[in-house]
């Protein structure tokens, strides 16, 4: 009972302190310059009508940022944020009780929108539409449905996979914006700002070290100055230096490209057991003993984008840039490079 207890504490320390990380206003927000400059017309121009901001949707891989820009479009427009998730969304009921408690300009965040059920995916429509939803009343012959009108309000949808969406729903969203991997220089900057806001000392060249190990994603890169900040404390008096940043990262297992140990295994099962590729991802998810949902949206897109992996039509293949970062031999595989 009491590591439940604790195991609580810290999971909603761990939460309060993201919390505290995460930019209050658009232009606190680092990278993703053209989303940027979009959504400051559209939000300004929303605001000049006294309308709500239309609906919008963020697509791309978790951690880059879709979660923030849900909560500083509601402060930018001023209102209120209230989140779901696709998956707890198995109701139009359940869509209806948090629909119907929206306020003018609220935003309503569904993550992993995908995932919606199609009774819950269809009760969206005339929400998205025509700010109304119909409620179902009574049971057997005294059955009847009647609409509830809705305040205008934003509907922002949060997806890893895009592809999945149905297209009556894709089509119902006025903005559509793909999240991209950060530059190393963008991390930096996020990283010092987080060091800041966490009472931290840190070095350039520290922060540079991490940026450069954080696989290009905002969430990784604050990951990992919190326990590089924990291993500072304890080690180097609290002084984040280049020399305490490379030992602290070495300590988390993140090697010089940004593997973690899943990363590391994933390449080394292709290379080792599968020849180097391809291989389907149904037999690489069992090799590995991962969910294949956490290959495809989590490990993949990093790897394939940094070219470390490629994703052909008979599987997955290794690079030749993720031999030379194993030291291994070409000429070892039969691979097509």
């Amino acid at each position: 009972m009491e590591d439940h207890v604790l195991a609580t504490h810290l999971l909603e320390e761990e939460q309060s302190l993201e919390g505290t990380l995460r930019p209050q206003q658009l232009g606190e927000y680092i990278g993703q310059e053209r989303m940027k400059e979009s959504l400051r017309v559209c939000i300004d121009a929303a605001l000049g009508r006294g309308e709500a901001l239309d609906h919008a949707i963020f697509y791309g891989p978790p951690g880059l940022g879709k979660t923030t820009i849900a909560h500083i479009i509601a402060k930018e427009m001023g209102g209120t944020i209230r989140s779901t998730s696709g998956l707890v969304l198995t109701h139009a009921g359940d869509l209806a009780a948090i629909l119907s408690n929206l306020q003018p300009r609220d935003v309503l965040f569904i993550d992993e929108i995908h995932r919606l059920p199609p009774v819950a995916e269809e009760a969206l429509y005339p929400a998205m539409e025509d700010y109304q939803i119909d409620l179902v009343i009574g049971q057997g012959p005294s059955l009847r449905t009647m609409k509830l009108d809705l305040p205008p309000f934003t509907l922002i949808g949060a997806t890893t996979r895009a592809g999945a969406l149905t297209s009556p729903l894709r089509e119902r969203f006025g903005l559509v914006y793909r999240l991209d991997f950060y530059l190393p220089e963008e991390l930096q900057v996020i990283i010092t700002r987080s060091a800041r806001l966490l009472g931290v000392q840190i070095d350039e060249d520290a922060a540079t070290e991490i940026a450069g190990r954080a696989r290009g994603t905002p969430r990784i890169a604050n990951r990992l100055i919190k326990r590089v900040r924990d291993f500072a404390e304890v080690k180097a008096e609290g002084h984040i230096t280049q020399s305490v940043a490379q030992k602290a990262l070495q300590w988390l297992g993140v090697d010089q490209a940004g593997f973690d140990e899943m990363d590391r295994k994933i390449l080394l099962t292709i290379i080792e057991k599968f020849k180097g590729g391809p291989v389907g991802i149904e037999a690489l998810a069992a090799a590995v003993q991962e969910e294949k949902g956490t290959l495809e949206d989590v490990h993949e897109p990093f790897l394939l984008q940094s070219g470390y992996l490629d994703r052909t039509a008979r599987g997955r293949q290794i690079t030749q840039k993720a031999l030379q970062h194993f030291g291994k031999t070409s000429g070892l595989f039969s691979m097509d490079m």
